[in-house]
């Protein structure tokens, strides 16, 4: 939750009249200045007043609504018939990371508050987070499955909600939540009567059309300091042949040296022979995907985050909501399908005003995806050729690693001709149907 002093505006935090304990876990967590977003939004949000803001990732939103959000608490206290399983706060994210990042800030920002926290999502941890829920709590985080599971089973309900935050919203539409989403505001007390904040990096036509549904005429902001891509990310775009991709990479490895590289792969599948080339070329990585269980999934970030591990292959996964300290470089093997998805994904570097790069591969899959990005970024990426250089000789990947048998006799996570794209749970990491998936982007690798 750091950021560095080009990265914030002039306001101070002490500029707004803040609870104390509010204040004091600012100061604990070396708070002074405001970024541009938390500037624009704690004046609204802080006289009582809905805010729909849009901002990117790595912008200070998080600190902005827990800010607001614990200041409310604190200024308006609890129904007197209130009971320990109504919380009073709800913050809802679309991956179970960033609700765990949240909640980490939380602990933080509101160490002194007095405030009972308790977390949902889905992945794991079952009994133990429903029983945090029912023992009673004030603030509630959490992924949209979990949330709605442990409601419909009575374990909480949201009729004495004071403060709902709606994170990543344009997540929410692209992960096929929205319906979830609707549900959990229905049983809230009326918009008027509760003070609502809606975070996303578009206020595209259908997330205004929800902040006005069920918001009570929030006031719109972005920050103008944002820029759609990052002003300290270097972007380059190449374009290799398919046969190329894995030699390229390996190549710009060595040649660069990133300090913390995340290499973005479209399918799971991708992600596991991208994952074995690089092993048996003698370059250390790890994969990040919803197929990770979720104690290996902590493990492998909690590595990267403090250096133990220095390339991360993930799939869009992490591409939000994860504040990753560092990342010096951002690999698109595989160009995303919407310009969207690019700018979350090259957002994880050049983060709290850090300069980084972003190198992505246009292959003859997926360079029909350049002209949509461009537009979106509103710029021409800049390209650079494929030099036989940057193409060594490469050795065999690694041998797939083992599937365990189950009692069937048959190998467990098998999955088959048919990968990952029919079926399994999405990489929000709750227990609900997945979406019909669009059209793989064709890496030919993964059918090796």
């Amino acid at each position: 939750m750091t950021a560095t002093d080009s990265h914030l505006s002039d306001v101070t935090f002490d500029q707004f009249d803040l609870p104390a304990d509010v204040a004091r876990g600012l100061t604990d967590a070396g708070f002074t200045r405001c970024t541009p977003i938390q500037a624009q939004t704690l004046p609204i949000a802080l006289s009582g007043r809905d805010v729909a803001g849009q901002a990117q990732t790595g912008t200070g939103k998080t600190a902005a609504f827990l800010v607001a959000l614990f200041t409310h608490l604190a200024r308006h206290p609890a129904a007197e018939d209130r009971k320990p399983t109504q919380p009073r706060a709800l913050v809802v994210a679309p991956t179970r990371e960033l609700a765990i990042q949240i909640h980490r800030d939380a602990e933080a920002l509101g160490a002194h508050t007095g405030q009972r926290i308790a977390l949902a999502y889905g992945g794991t941890d079952y009994e133990k987070q429903r029983n945090a829920i029912a023992a009673g709590c004030d603030l509630l985080i959490g992924t949209p499955g979990r949330l709605i599971d442990y409601l419909k089973q009575g374990v909480y309900d949201l009729r004495r909600l004071q403060v709902a935050v709606l994170d990543e919203a344009d997540r929410m539409f692209d992960l096929g939540f929205i319906s979830d989403i609707r549900y959990l505001f229905r049983r809230m007390p009326e918009p008027a009567e509760r003070l609502s904040m809606l975070f996303s990096a578009t206020l595209s036509l259908r997330v205004t059309e929800l902040a006005f549904e069920h918001m009570n005429h929030p006031e719109h902001v972005q920050s103008h300091a944002e820029q759609v891509t990052a002003d300290r990310v270097e972007q380059v775009l190449y374009h290799p042949a398919n046969d190329e991709k894995i030699p390229l990479l390996i190549g710009l490895m060595r040649k660069l040296q990133p300090s913390r590289a995340l290499v973005f792969v479209n399918t799971r599948r991708g992600t596991e022979w991208v994952s074995r080339n690089l092993e048996g070329n003698g370059i250390q990585a790890a994969v990040l995907s919803g197929e990770v269980p979720q104690k290996k999934r902590q493990r492998l970030l909690t590595d990267f985050q403090e250096g133990r591990l220095h390339v991360l292959i993930a799939t869009d996964v992490a591409a939000r909501g994860l504040h990753i300290p560092e990342v010096s470089h951002v690999f698109n093997f595989d160009l995303p399908q919407s310009g969207e998805d690019y700018v979350h994904r090259i957002g994880r570097t050049a983060r709290a005003g850090e300069s980084g790069h972003a190198i992505s591969f246009a292959c003859e899959d997926t360079a029909f995806y350049v002209p949509e990005i461009e537009e979106y970024i509103e710029t021409k990426l800049p390209t650079a050729a494929v030099t036989s250089d940057l193409l060594p000789e490469t050795a065999r990947p690694a041998p797939p690693p083992r599937r365990r048998q189950d009692n069937t006799g048959r190998k467990g996570g098998d999955r088959g001709k048919g990968g990952s794209r029919g079926g399994g749970k999405r990489d929000g990491g709750n227990d609900r149907k997945p979406r019909p998936q669009r059209k793989p982007s064709g890496t030919t690798e993964t059918s090796s």
